[in-house]
């Protein structure tokens, strides 16, 4: 008896997106198993925070779901949609701190080596948002989408749907914006032996 292939897992994202509009449940699945991994690991990334991190990957999810019906094919990538929907979703929530105290401490990560490894790399991450969340919000996206997701200029530029240029204008002034936010934190974070940049 030979396997069967599955013909879902062989199309694109578009093709699963308007088979699931068609009423397809398997290709939902597929997709789902696809993109949600890069959607939590993004919004982690960003948020340094697990359970707003799942709350933004749920609804970027499920406003994927609900443009199906009205996705108009060859016009933009799936994945270039999901990553400006997810940023945008982060930058929400990054900007709604600003106005609320930042009392809680991220759970711990359960394959740290130390507890002294897991509290400075939550101090870390807790400082990269705040300090994330204090940047203009298109810098703020620019900077998370290039260093932390680690994608090209040109793939910002379409995600954000502004030239190269700009995307390089925006990081650049972001970085540096960042750095005098974290400047006098360095000691703090366990960076207080890094040769200065």
């Amino acid at each position: 008896m030979t396997a069967v292939s599955d013909p879902c897992a062989q199309a694109s994202d578009e093709d699963l997106l308007l088979a699931h509009a068609s009423g397809d449940l398997r290709a939902a699945g597929v997709l789902t198993q696809r993109l949600l991994p890069r959607v939590l690991a993004q919004a982690l990334r960003m948020l340094a925070n697990r359970a707003e991190a799942e709350d933004v990957a749920q609804d970027a999810m499920l406003r994927l779901w609900r443009i199906a019906p009205d996705w108009r094919a060859g016009e933009a990538q799936v994945t270039t949609w999901l990553y400006r929907v997810t940023a945008n979703l982060c930058t929400d929530r990054l900007r709604k701190r600003r106005h609320l105290a930042m009392d809680a401490v991220a759970e711990p990560l359960d394959d740290a080596p130390s507890v002294v490894a897991q509290m400075q790399s939550r101090a870390r991450l807790q400082a990269l948002s705040e300090a994330l969340a204090q940047l203009p919000e298109r810098q703020a996206q620019a900077v998370a989408l290039r260093h932390l997701e680690g994608l090209s200029n040109p793939q910002i530029a379409q995600i954000m749907d502004i030239s190269v240029a700009s995307v390089e204008s925006l990081t650049a002034r972001g970085k540096r914006a960042l750095s005098a936010i974290m400047a006098g934190r360095k000691a703090e974070l366990g960076y207080d032996d890094d040769e200065p940049a």
